[in-house]
């Protein structure tokens, strides 16, 4: 097996706008340190994302303070930036997210408005907070793993090799980030992931639970917010599973640590 070292890292501190990449994180059970800790919902607390409101893909956050906590700034296309603090947990509400209900925190009217304006319906921005549990589908996890506001699981792993095959098939290339991993790994046969059932890196374990089934998302362009057909009309006639189209596959870590970009990965078990 060639040799396999990480190539990015990127977290998405709000669940569905663009992504952070990083040169190292923390990691733990619940995944990349910051990701996916904020999330967009309606008027009701219910979950939106690019299938609904592609927009979202064109506001850039950026981590204020990393090392402290999650507070934002926020930028998007013809709007002033807006700083957006982790709140004090005194506004509490119900979220859903795909069948999960949780509590979250409330960021506060004015990002609200700034959001509303933006994506031209009326929602509000919610922060996931730190003692706050939601346990992964244990048909595929362990009791214990958990996550915050990803659709399923703490960390999608994808390859460098699977995007350049599919690239290879497609009359135009897309970027990774359309696929909005938190690991990419390069190295190694196109989709040799399939088979990875325990990584190694550094001490840190990854176990690859389950095949990511991919949505409309991939199909957004991350620069314009146009919707096309590819790669989905490729993956399509290559990569269906149980009548999903998959790319990348589900991972939990065990134990805490650093990962970062340039280190081996260690295949220790697979299929």
């Amino acid at each position: 097996m060639s040799n396999l070292i990480i190539s990015e890292l990127a977290i998405y501190p709000v669940k569905s706008m663009r992504q952070i990449q990083l040169k190292k994180s923390l990691i733990d059970m619940g995944g990349l340190k910051h990701d996916r800790r904020w999330m967009v919902v309606d008027a009701k607390g219910v979950m939106l994302t690019q299938r609904k409101l592609a927009h979202l893909c064109l506001i850039q956050p950026e981590l204020i303070n990393p090392e402290s906590d999650c507070s934002l700034l926020l930028h998007a296309p013809d709007m002033a930036e807006i700083k957006v603090s982790v709140p004090d947990g005194a506004a509490m509400q119900k979220v859903k997210i795909w069948q999960d209900e949780v509590y979250a925190c409330d960021g506060g009217d004015e990002v609200a408005r700034w959001l509303s304006q933006f994506l031209a319906i009326t929602c509000r921005l919610d922060y996931f907070p730190d003692n706050e549990i939601r346990i992964i589908d244990q048909t595929y996890a362990r009791p214990g793993d958990h996550t915050a506001f990803s659709d399923g699981f703490p960390i999608l792993l994808t390859t460098q090799a699977s995007l350049d095959d599919l690239n290879s098939r497609m009359n135009e290339m897309i970027p990774m980030a359309r696929f909005r991993p938190n690991i990419v790994v390069s190295g190694g046969e196109a989709f040799a992931e399939d088979h990875w059932k325990t990584l190694k890196v550094n001490d840190i374990v990854l176990r690859v639970v389950k095949p990511c089934s991919r949505c409309v998302i991939p199909s957004l362009d991350i620069i314009n917010a146009e919707r096309g057909s590819e790669p989905t009309k490729t993956l399509i006639t290559y990569r269906k599973l149980n009548n999903k189209v998959i790319f990348g596959q589900n991972s939990i870590a065990d134990g805490n640590g650093v990962i970062e970009t340039g280190v081996s990965v260690e295949v220790i078990a697979q299929s």
